[in-house]
């Protein structure tokens, strides 16, 4: 996982630029659904389905705070040959030994942070994951950042299926 989320960064830069209506726009988005987008990258081939949070919440012992986070992305990647992959950047450096809770109608799943991402446990979990993204309709995230905010984001599941299936399909 070590390269993973280095690529998954600069990945989140460019889908930021496309999906916070910037200046700048992406040149490897091919598809909106609904809440969901599709990206494509030709060298190495890998495709993935991304969505930003429709609310976020933080607090610091139970009071609402405010605070500045970098880029808060819900992933799915997929690369030919290998399973899809679900992944999570708070936007912040996750607290050392925490999970991200993700519950997904009344569905509890653990996420495992490092650094600013983190992603189930193993290929079941990613599975398990990403099965129950389909069937539902909204995801909630809380992780803890280092500085103890507690961070509650959640995401819309509409579009969720079409576009693992869009993304699928253009990386076989």
């Amino acid at each position: 996982m070590t390269s993973f989320p280095g690529r998954v960064a600069a990945i989140a830069a460019i889908i930021l630029s496309a999906t916070m209506g910037q200046a700048q726009e992406s040149t490897n988005r091919v598809a909106t659904l609904t809440d969901w987008n599709v990206f494509v990258e030709e060298s190495p081939k890998e495709c993935w389905g991304v969505s930003k949070p429709k609310e976020t919440v933080n607090s610091r012992d139970g009071q609402p705070v405010s605070v500045r986070r970098g880029d808060i992305f819900f992933f799915v990647t997929f690369k030919p040959g290998e399973p899809p992959v679900p992944s999570f950047t708070g936007g912040y450096p996750f607290a050392p030994e925490s999970t991200v809770e993700v519950v997904i109608d009344g569905t509890t799943f653990q996420l495992f942070p490092d650094g600013e991402w983190a992603w189930p446990g193993s290929p079941e979990d990613d599975a398990t994951l990403i099965a129950a993204m389909k069937q539902g309709t909204t995801a909630v995230l809380t992780g803890r950042s280092g500085k103890g905010t507690q961070t509650i984001d959640t995401f819309s599941l509409r579009g969720f299926t079409a576009a693992m299936e869009d993304a699928a399909t253009r990386c076989q």
